[in-house]
């Protein structure tokens, strides 16, 4: 097992505040890098898409007041948004009866999302991003297999490059198929491939909106809306421009070109 540059950090940060959120894509390690840490103490993990785990937290103030003293765990937290005001409920009962820091441990897959209903959970709760490996988490040795394979453990880790390309490609369709549909717009997949696609082309370039719209004849809108969807799942990451230059418009009537280099995760 490969250790995560931010586990020190999230148990730092457990040990002084009572909730944190793990955002991250999924198949990035979350869950794994959750039970690494519940394994070290009194915890209790819940997977939200587990309909009998989603069961249990039919009442959630019933079930998880019975678990005071403990550190709950809860996966794809955002597939129950009215979970977080019961939550808030909870954090703030056990700070009155001392319990200030590592009550609960939220992991989620949809960053916006997440980060919207956490609101109710405001001074209460940190973010904390977990991509996949990187450069400084690998072997100096195997730095060439990382940018082959990508960094999401179960290609990395796979047995040969075969059955890491294999995983990859049922990754990328499944993702598509299923889990964009119910996490955002209905899109269709085949266009949300190709989209992916060209993105993978232009990784750690300018992303030029123009250029992609006419790829996929669609306006640059539609475009915008197809990168921010992939953002939000961070399947995607936006660099911003270092620096700003105001004398120059980066945005101009009939073409949208933007100032930003696209690294593209899954391909």
């Amino acid at each position: 097992m490969i250790a995560r540059r931010i586990e020190s950090f999230l148990l730092e940060r457990l040990n002084h505040l009572p909730a944190m959120a793990l955002l991250g894509p999924r198949q990035s390690g979350k869950t794994t890098l959750a039970r690494t840490i519940g394994a070290t103490r009194d915890s209790i993990y819940l997977d939200m898409e587990s309909p009998v785990d989603r069961e249990k937290l039919s009442d959630p103030v019933f079930h998880l007041s019975r678990q005071q003293g403990k550190l709950v765990i809860l996966d794809e937290v955002q597939r129950m948004p009215g979970l977080f005001s019961a939550l808030r409920g909870l954090i703030d009962e056990g700070r009155m009866r001392g319990k200030t820091a590592g009550s609960c441990l939220l992991l989620g897959s949809a960053s916006v999302e997440l980060l919207h209903q956490s609101e109710t959970l405001a001074g209460r709760i940190a973010c904390i991003e977990l991509p996949p490996f990187d450069l400084l988490e690998t072997p100096v040795d195997q730095h060439s297999k990382l940018w082959v394979r990508g960094g999401f453990p179960e290609s990395f880790l796979a047995g040969s490059p075969t059955t890491s390309l294999m995983w990859t490609q049922d990754f990328i369709r499944t993702y598509l198929e299923r889990d964009v549909p119910q996490l955002g717009p209905r899109i269709p997949a085949t266009t949300l491939h190709r989209f992916c696609t060209m993105l993978a082309h232009v990784q750690r370039g300018l992303y030029n909106a123009a250029q992609l719209a006419r790829g996929l004849a669609v306006d640059g809108k539609t475009i915008a809306r197809y990168l921010d969807l992939m953002t939000n799942l961070m399947l995607v990451r936006r660099l911003q421009p270092f620096q700003a230059n105001l004398s120059k418009r980066l945005v101009k009537s009939g073409r949208c070109t933007c100032a930003i280099a696209v690294l593209f995760l899954c391909c």
